[in-house]
């Protein structure tokens, strides 16, 4: 924190207050972020990244079980990073949106600076 000499601008303060989102919107920035904290879901949400998959096909590549891999996307799907869609008796998975793309490109973008 800059030292200003221990004098506070009250009024630069409540501009800053009132440019910050809500609680409850700050709160569910947070809940988001935690989705990609975990590196099971990170993996499949890279997976779905390249392309559009089956829980099956997640399994195999992750070499995962079914069971594991469906807990994971419902988990993603409650937090609206992945979205299904019943085809025959199967529900292919997808990311939910270019959003969900971009947090992944921009994270990765990040860790992988030198």
């Amino acid at each position: 924190m800059a030292d200003n000499g221990g004098k506070i601008n009250t009024d630069s303060v409540a501009v800053l207050r009132g440019k910050l989102p809500s609680d409850a919107v700050i709160y569910e920035l947070a809940e988001l972020f935690k989705m990609f904290g975990d590196p099971t879901r990170a993996k499949i949400l890279q997976c779905l990244q390249i392309r559009d998959l089956y829980v099956s096909e997640i399994a195999d590549v992750l070499e995962m079980s079914i069971s594991a891999v469906s807990h994971q996307l419902r988990v993603l799907r409650a937090a609206k990073l992945v979205r299904g869609t019943k085809e025959g008796k199967e529900v292919k998975y997808s990311l939910d949106d270019d959003h969900v793309t971009k947090i992944l490109e921009y994270g990765l973008t990040h860790v992988n600076e030198e």
